[in-house]
């Protein structure tokens, strides 16, 4: 009896065991494909991050050919992330503007800093100022500081040929801009920009309608000029770049020729070409009616009125002597090539050259209006006044 109650207990105990293990292989069993989804959807995802990686390396190895203003074709990374600009001035405005921000601007020429730094741009696009301009010292490109920026493009005048080669030696993409291509005609040129840098960029232009509306503006100025007939014309000096005893002037196949010819006046150094070198003599000979300084020089009007500028006497000149010396303004840019602000340079050198003619130009109000519609901006009564009242700093080094 003993045994038969014995070996009960131990049946009864194995059948317990047995239905244990049972239950703990159903619940391992049931876990196991848990652990195994999070496996697999761990394992996918690094798949994924890693065809991103191929991804992202297929792209950089990617090229892409575009035909600058030189005419050469050039290969191009198909994703740019910095760019550098050098030789072509007015252009970091033009490009900031187009992006809507300097943010893969990584190096830009010290004269175009110093434009912006005493200009209205930093109030539209702010990182400008955080820049790079050490590549270019003493107007020298330094292609080993230029290589530490790592530029995926370089923009460069497409005249400065020097600049191009050295470019090239260094294995560097670099795009040529070109200020001659269209005659010196400022709207056709800056459209040129335009439609180059978004070619370059494979985006649309931020900054659409200011080439439309700069042709809108030159056709309603020449307009008036060809109504109103004969009409006497003032003779026009323009103080191109003078400094240091220098004094260039703005001669034919250069910008002062058309903005002089587009706004009623006439070149007095239209026989010269390009941006010569002239002397007092010269200036006593032509004994201009106006006289327009640039924002590449550091003078300002009443250095010439009140006669301080040493070596020169200008007490003689007509322009002087009637108080008609006047600097050309500097809003997003220097007002003298081409650059965003092109259409209102046009209204403003046609009221000073025919005051009669357009007297009707509110030049403060054009001002704030077209900031307003292009750039987004209202300018401030003191952002009006440095805009007509620019800094000698502005003129660089």
């Amino acid at each position: 009896m003993k045994k038969r109650v014995t070996a009960a207990i131990l049946a009864a105990g194995m059948i317990l065991s047995l239905a244990g293990c049972g239950s703990g292989s159903k619940e391992a069993a049931t876990a196991a494909p848990e652990d195994t989804v999070q496996s697999t959807a761990a394992a996918g995802k690094e798949t994924e991050k890693e065809t991103e990686k191929e991804t992202e390396k297929e792209t950089e190895k990617e090229t892409r050919i575009v035909v600058d203003h030189t005419g050469r074709e050039v290969e191009l990374p198909a994703k740019i992330d910095r760019v550098v600009i050098s030789s072509i001035l007015p252009l970091p405005s033009v490009y900031c503007l187009f992006e809507g921000s300097a943010e893969k601007l990584v190096g830009i020429h010290p004269s175009s800093m110093a434009a912006a730094e005493n200009s209205i741009l930093p109030k539209v696009v702010p990182d400008i100022l955080e820049v790079n301009t050490d590549f270019l010292q003493g107007g020298e490109l330094n292609t080993e500081e230029l290589l530490n920026l790592k530029p995926d493009v370089v923009f460069y005048s497409a005249n400065n040929t020097d600049e191009y080669e050295k470019l090239s030696a260094a294995g560097i993409p670099a795009i040529g801009f070109s200020t001659s291509n269209w005659d010196y005609d400022c709207v056709a040129t800056f459209e040129n920009w335009v439609k180059l840098l978004g070619e370059v960029l494979n985006q649309e232009d931020k900054a659409a309608g200011i080439a439309e509306y700069g042709h809108q503006v030159y056709d309603e100025v020449q307009s008036v000029l060809t109504e109103a007939g004969d009409i006497e014309k003032p003779r026009v000096l323009i103080l191109f770049n003078y400094a240091g005893g220098v004094i260039k002037t703005s001669g034919s196949n250069f910008f002062g020729q058309y903005w002089i010819e587009s706004t009623g006046g006439i070149n007095v150094a239209a026989d010269l070409n390009g941006t010569p070198e002239i002397n007092m003599e010269q200036i006593y000979e032509w004994d201009p009616d106006i006289i327009y300084i640039t924002n590449f020089s550091p003078y300002l009007p009443e250095d010439l009125y009140n006669n301080t500028i040493e070596g020169n006497d200008w007490s003689s000149v007509k322009a002087v002597k009637e108080g008609k010396v006047y600097k050309f303004p500097l809003g997003m840019y220097r007002w003298f090539p081409p650059a965003s602000d092109t259409p209102l340079v046009l209204k403003w050198l046609a009221q000073k050259n025919q005051p009669e003619l357009f007297a009707d130009v509110d030049m403060e109000a054009e001002v704030r209006t077209y900031y307003n519609r292009f750039y987004g901006v209202d300018l401030t009564d003191d952002d009006i006044s440095q805009i007509f009242n620019p800094a000698r700093e502005a003129a660089g080094k």
